[in-house]
């Protein structure tokens, strides 16, 4: 790598929904080299051709079986030497959460992680949440232990700490903020990967997701659940990380990281 190169992500609840309100206009001005979008809802046959495929941009999508659900996409200005979207287990990759692509010696994975919320509004997914945690985490140990470079981006639907949400005494039992869920994102921060944000901030009030009633986003009541985690290898390079929060166009907003060559 010859010179800095800025990584995007950005939950955008629905590329179809998002491109209606201005997605290609940012994808344009955002000047990123790699962006990685989460909850797309869509299989790539439905996206418009602008979308699927924009000028200047190689693009892949990882579809969920479940038509209109999940899914993660990827768009990079070179194409990437190698890309898995597969982490061996049916369950898990029939939901189309993760893009593990390969740029030289940097290795991003866009992923988005599962909602510990049931459809009757319950706890019922955390087990899969938390199988879906562990079962990347052990994927990626290896290229960890070899010292690898290892950028993990996307709306990984958990906030760790009381400092990453407006009201955490108000949310310690929703799904999102559950001790379990907490100790799982802590426990691979413990592991070694860096929250590349909280290198160049340590103050509250930085969010990347709002409740859509009406006012919330307006009064910052918001919480940080979106992140670009770096391995050890990979964290002395990262020169700039931002949370984009004036950036509309979905419920949640763009993060992005800049890599120093």
């Amino acid at each position: 790598m010859s010179r800095t190169m800025r990584v995007a992500s950005w939950n955008v609840n629905g590329l179809r929904a998002a491109t209606r309100k201005g997605f290609l206009g940012w994808l344009e001005t955002a000047d990123a080299d790699i962006v990685g979008v989460q909850e797309v809802r869509a299989l790539p046959e439905q996206l418009a051709e602008e979308v699927r495929a924009p000028d200047g941009w190689h693009t892949t999508f990882a579809a969920a079986e479940k038509k209109g659900y999940s899914g993660v996409g990827l768009y990079s200005r070179e194409p990437p030497d190698e890309i898995i979207t597969s982490l061996g287990s049916p369950s898990l990759d029939r939901e189309g959460r993760v893009q593990l692509a390969r740029f030289r010696d940097l290795l991003v994975v866009n992923a988005y992680f599962p909602n510990g919320s049931g459809p009757n509004r319950d706890h019922s997914r955390v087990p899969y949440k938390l199988r879906f945690y562990r079962t990347l985490h052990r994927r990626l140990a290896a290229e960890m232990a070899a010292g690898k470079k290892v950028l993990v981006m996307g709306d990984f639907n958990t906030a760790p700490y009381d400092i990453d949400l407006a009201r955490p005494k108000q949310n310690h039992k929703t799904s999102g903020f559950l001790p379990k869920e907490r100790k799982e994102l802590v426990r691979w921060l413990k592991s070694g990967f860096v929250d590349t944000f909280r290198m160049f901030e340590d103050e509250g009030g930085h969010y990347t997701w709002w409740s859509n009633r009406k006012g919330v986003r307006e009064r910052n009541v918001g919480w940080r659940i979106d992140f670009a985690l770096a391995s050890p290898a990979l964290a002395p390079s990262i020169s700039t990380a931002r949370i984009h929060a004036d950036v509309m166009g979905s419920d949640h907003c763009p993060i992005s990281v800049d890599i120093a060559p």
